[in-house]
């Protein structure tokens, strides 16, 4: 097949397919009833609402909006809602498909959901952005709750948005329910340490790895794309510990310096948006090029499908350790394990925000606010846990460290299945 036809197929290919071809490759180490599996390729239930909203200028637009409940047998649905003009139905179910296993990874007793509108939030006043929410928590009130299906923010929500939903939602209910979202201000029930969470855990993550493979961490070159709240709080973490940052990104381009960025320097995406290439560096790269940089880690934190079939041989890292949710297609990781590179899946790596939503929904229903130390220190552990779960199957089955999270994931969910049964 050509370049041309490759490129074709892989974009053919839905977060749906991703998710389920991922399933498939799991199933297979695992003696797993078949109706478990083929119940886990679709989703318990997705929801299509209209969302009317009023403009600033007095008009009314009709937009829509989705969330998508995979799979509830270990616990409450959990999954971000995200406001971009490419929501669709299909990326809803696939990434609440990959919430499933991620809550499972961690151990966490949630199941998967996601949902969105389809909106550009930039095209949004603060005030229309505050009308919408409160209308969508409208049209999706009888599907969510503390008990039933969590959201959280994602791409184009906040914490502020976050605090919009729990309002509308506790004005619905008459009684203050802060446990329906997580990712809210600690002001009203959010947890310290939420935002900088999936970051952390990158760090973390990143850190074992290093370890693993016998890469001193001192000695360590790490190229970050993706300086927001995710490769920011990464790559400063990793900067701290000791390790060479050598390259960081935006939307608009790379910086690099061999000899190591000085990232506390950097401002993010939240400091000052779209400024990295602003700051004084050796070289400035496009972000293609900074996935192909000569360094020992890469950590592909800004958006998904950007290692693929047409770069991937193009890759120099020894180590990916996955920032973004789905930032290689399934012909690129091909590539990549025959190339002997090893890659550390996002349901693993970024797996700190939904632990951290994870203890902000027990701080909500005990109502107990945990300090910023102890958030940090049991995500430590959380996650530590998880990484000696996958690498046990990496060692013992001999397989990549993606379907070992997979197997850890799967076997979890099928036990419960099969412990609960299916109702006649």
């Amino acid at each position: 097949m050509s370049a041309t036809g490759k490129q074709e197929t892989e974009e053919e290919e839905t977060a749906v397919d991703t998710a389920r071809h991922q399933l498939e490759r799991a199933a297979a180490h695992l003696d797993i009833d078949e109706g478990i599996i083929e119940r886990l390729k679709h989703p318990d239930q997705v929801h299509r609402v209209s969302v009317p909203l009023e403009r600033d200028d007095g008009s009314t637009e009709l937009l829509t909006g989705y969330r998508a409940q995979h799979d509830s047998v270990r616990g409450p649905f959990k999954g971000g809602m995200r406001y971009h003009p490419g929501v669709t139905e299909e990326e809803c179910i696939g990434l609440s498909m990959w919430m499933t296993w991620k809550c499972a990874v961690m151990d966490i007793p949630f199941g998967g959901a996601k949902g969105g509108i389809v909106v550009n939030p930039k095209d949004l006043s603060t005030d229309e952005k505050e009308r919408l929410t409160r209308r969508f928590t409208q049209e999706l009130r009888d599907f969510v709750g503390p008990m039933h299906d969590i959201p959280a923010p994602d791409m184009g929500t906040d914490a502020e948005t976050m605090a919009w939903f729990m309002d509308a939602y506790s004005m619905q209910e008459g009684e203050t329910q802060p446990g329906v979202v997580t990712g809210k201000p600690p002001v009203v029930g959010g947890s310290y340490g939420r935002d900088e969470a999936p970051g952390r855990s990158v760090a973390i993550v990143t850190r074992e790895a290093c370890d693993y493979y016998d890469f001193p961490l001192e000695d360590t070159t790490i190229a970050v794309q993706g300086f927001g709240s995710v490769g920011a709080n990464a790559a400063r973490l990793l900067d701290d510990w000791g390790a060479n940052v050598v390259a960081v990104s935006d939307v608009n381009g790379a910086i690099y310096d061999p000899e190591g960025l000085d990232t506390r320097d950097v401002p993010t995406h939240e400091e000052e948006p779209e400024a990295v290439m602003s700051y004084d560096a050796p070289q400035k790269l496009s972000n293609e090029e900074l996935l192909e940089l000569d360094v020992d880690v890469l950590v592909p934190a800004a958006i998904g499908n950007v290692i693929t079939a047409e770069n991937a041989n193009d890759v120099q890292a020894d180590v990916v350790v996955e920032g973004a949710n789905g930032p290689t297609t399934t012909a690129g990781d091909e590539i990549l394990r025959k190339n002997g590179v090893h890659v550390v899946p996002d349901i693993l790596a970024n797996a700190g925000g939904v632990t951290v939503s994870y203890f902000e929904w027990l701080q909500d229903i005990n109502r107990r606010k945990w300090s910023k130390e102890r958030v940090n220190e049991e995500l430590e552990e959380e996650m530590l846990s998880a990484w000696n779960d996958v690498r046990a199957e990496v060692e013992a089955r001999d397989i990549p460290w993606r379907e070992a999270a997979y197997v850890v994931a799967l076997s979890r969910v099928a036990e419960a299945h099969e412990a609960r049964g299916l109702w006649p």
